[in-house]
Order: C-alpha cells, then structure tokens, then sequence
C-alpha cells in the first residue's frame, strides 16, 4: 500500500486525472476543490475535515481551482482480491467523489498517524490496514464481482494478459474472433466460453472498450484528426468511431477533445462528419 499526504494549493489551468488504481482519499482539513467530467462543466465542492473520496482503475475528473489537504493510500487488487474471497478473483468498486464512512476514516486516521511518526510499525502494520480498508470497501462499495479462477474453464490471468496485449499489438487491424482464441491456443467456442466467464464482457465488447481507452489516450494530443484516430484505432469509419465513443464516454470524440487546451478545431470535413454522428 503506498501513502501520500497531498496538498492541493492554487492550480493555473484546469487538467485532467485518468486514475490507474483504486485510492482512498481523506481531507486532513476543510477544504473544497473543483471537479467536474469536463473542464467546461467543473463545480466547487466543499469538504469537511474527514471527509473521503475513492477513485477507481479507468475514472476521470477534471480538476480546478482547489485548496485542500489529504492522505491517500492505494489499495491493490491482490488486497481487494483476498478481502473478497481468497480465491484470487477480482472485484470492482464504485467510485465515490464525497463520502462519510466511520471505519474507513478511523483507519485512514491511523495510517496519517503513522505517516507522520516516519512509519515505525513497519511494513505488516501498514499491510494490515490494507487488507482491513479493502475489506470495508467491499463490503459497503463492491459493483460487482468478477472472478478468474474461481470459475471452471475460465481463462487465467496469463492468458487474460496475453489476449489484451495480442489486440494493443493489432489494435488497427480487423480483428477476428479466431485470432484471439488462436493467441492463447484455444478452440474459438472454447475461447469464447471462457473469455465471458473470466471477464463478463463478450471478445467483442473488450476489444471496443481498449480501442475507446486507447482513442481517448490519442485525443489528449492535438496532433490526429479525429478520422486519423478512429483508424489508428481500428474503427473502420469515423461514424461508427463516433458512435461508439458516444455510448461509451458519453461524448463524441471531438467533443472529448475540446476539454483540452491547445486542441485543434476540426477541418470542415471533420465537423461535417461530427454534425453526421450528432444525428446517427
């Protein structure tokens, strides 16, 4: 578990957070901070002194004007994994931006406690805190569970892996289902059948959701046209590309891109284009 004390002082430009893990906050002092799912849609929200919020793999928030100070640990997923049920699946937890909960906050308490003794109980102490803020997170913010192993004939996360690094490998090329049984040896009824069940996603639904990650990644940058970036990420139109992005990120992709200082305004093929998907 790692452990952060932050303080977010006076901030010039608006900038986004794409989070890679699941961290716990708590306010060390009242505070506020502006947050928002765009930089054009940002709101102050005010804290209390011990006042939480949980960030999760994949969440995004934009981040203003701020003037707060909080801890933040990062709880693993082999924690959250063995706080499930020891069996080596994985869990999802929702993530919450304002949040009172007595037990977390008294074990986010005593992790800041340590911190500011220079962590004198060493590496078990804070191990078993980890595992107790797992446990609670669990129980009060799972989404749901979904194991790997304790499934029969489920994929292992080896082979898990191997599919999701064969697609980054071939992310512009039309990917066909036979090509991700083949990566990892298996028949493609076989492949299928244990993909949903190791995943609860279809093969073709995975395959979308990396390509949207990977266009959002390519849209942060002014440099591609939306069309480069709809082909780069194997969407063979830019309307379908569009289409897609909409259902999943809830914006089209240029309007993804206009958050972000610096971007290019589309060529008039492209808003043609965009004003085309608005309707689709």
């Amino acid at each position: 578990m790692r452990v952060a004390a932050e303080v977010r002082g006076p901030i010039k430009e608006p900038y986004l957070v794409v989070h890679k893990e699941n961290a716990l906050g708590m306010l060390l002092r009242p505070g506020y901070m502006e947050l928002g799912p765009r930089r054009s849609a940002l709101r102050r929200t005010t804290f209390n002194g011990g006042e939480m919020g949980l960030c999760t793999p994949h969440s995004e928030q934009w981040i203003g004007t701020a003037d707060m100070e909080h801890v933040v640990v990062n709880i693993s997923d082999g924690a959250l994994a063995a706080a499930c049920d020891g069996a080596g699946g994985s869990v999802e937890l929702h993530p919450q931006w304002k949040m009172t909960d007595a037990r977390l906050s008294s074990l986010l308490a005593a992790v800041n406690s340590e911190r500011v003794a220079g962590f004198p109980s060493g590496r078990l102490f804070l191990d078993s805190v980890e595992q107790a803020l797992a446990a609670a997170l669990i129980n009060g913010y799972a989404v749901r569970h979904r194991p790997v192993r304790t499934y029969r004939g489920g994929l292992s996360p080896v082979r898990l892996r191997k599919v999701k690094e064969f697609v980054h490998a071939k992310m512009e090329d039309e990917l066909r289902l036979g090509e991700l049984a083949q990566s990892v040896g298996l028949s493609i009824a076989h492949f299928s059948e244990m993909f949903r069940k190791s995943t609860g996603e279809t093969p073709h639904q995975f395959v979308l959701r990396l390509r949207v990650e990977r266009a959002k990644e390519m849209l942060r940058s002014a440099e591609s046209r939306v069309l480069d970036v709809a082909i780069a990420c194997g969407f063979k139109t830019q309307q379908h590309f569009a289409r897609v992005f909409r259902q999943l990120c809830g914006s089209t992709p240029t309007e993804y891109r206009r958050e972000f200082p610096g971007h290019v305004l589309p060529r008039a093929s492209e808003t043609y284009s965009h004003e085309h998907n608005q309707q689709v």
